[in-house]
């Protein structure tokens, strides 16, 4: 285990966050130790927005046992099991190596910047599928324990998930279908085109979530509020549900511009935030 001050603007895709003391845990014993005290877990620090100020709490990182998986199948009930899959593994390099073994079941998830644990936990996803679709078993530490759930008791729905409170999710096994590494990468390759107009700039993912039966970039779009600017962070110009980082943003910059889409158009913030802004 290590254990470290760091500056979480190096640790989040958006590129803001001030202090905090990261504790980055290997093995089960590791992460029992790590969790005697407040915390909260980081997994990409992507769909996050970190205060300037920092947070007080320990903020905990996956690493070791946590970030193997096991892509070997097992035949159970009629559905095809993966092993587990460490929390704290990378998601891309997840639905890359599927799709190379010819694993079916992924292909949604195709460009979502998360650690595994971090997309079960707010049910990351995309038009052609979100990750609970594809799940079999999760396992959670809480309480000191690690325990197993099936999807249908973790409350899951768009964009959100109900772990126990201060769950963190462990580990996962995948219900994935056999098929060909080319049939696979068809299927990525309709993901791949839907997301196309992303923006490059450092950005926490879309900012907001899609109200019912609309788009939250199309409203933000039709507002005229691409191009809309707070200090280094603006709206982006390639994708209105987009908040880049132009080169100095600070989570306060974030924040006022998040206030001034939301005062224009009611809209739910899909990222975490962590700390208070100002």
């Amino acid at each position: 285990m290590r254990v470290e001050t760091v500056q979480l603007k190096g640790y989040t895709t958006l590129g803001v966050g001030g202090p905090a003391e990261l504790w980055t845990v290997e093995t089960p014993e590791d992460l029992k130790e790590a969790a005697q005290a407040p915390y909260r877990v980081l997994g990409n620090g992507s769909n996050l927005l970190v205060s300037d100020q920092g947070v007080p709490e320990r903020v905990i990182k996956l690493g070791g046992v946590f970030t193997a998986w096991d892509l070997n199948l097992t035949p159970r009930n009629g559905a095809y099991i993966t092993g587990w899959i460490g929390a704290g593994a990378m998601l891309p390099l997840l639905v890359q190596e599927a799709a190379r073994k010819g694993l079916s079941g992924l292909e949604g998830l195709l460009g979502i910047p998360a650690t595994v644990g971090g997309a079960v936990r707010m049910n990351a996803g995309t038009r052609y599928g979100e990750i609970a679709d594809a799940l079999e078993v999760v396992e959670v530490f809480h309480d000191g324990q690690l325990r197993h759930y099936r999807p249908e008791e973790l409350g899951f729905a768009y964009r959100t998930s109900h772990l126990p409170p201060g769950g963190i999710v462990t580990r996962v096994r995948f219900r994935l279908t056999p098929s060909t590494p080319k049939a696979v990468r068809e299927k990525m390759a309709l993901v791949d085109q839907a997301r196309k107009g992303q923006p490059k700039k450092k950005s926490a993912g879309c900012a907001f979530k899609n109200p019912p039966g609309d788009s939250a970039g199309r409203l933000i779009d039709v507002h005229g509020l691409k191009g809309l600017r707070e200090g280094q962070a603006m709206v982006s110009l390639e994708h209105g549900n987009f908040i880049v980082n132009l080169g100095g943003a600070t989570a306060r910059d974030v924040w006022r511009l998040v206030q001034r889409i939301r005062s224009v158009i009611p809209l739910e913030l899909e990222w975490e935030v962590w700390g208070v802004i100002e």
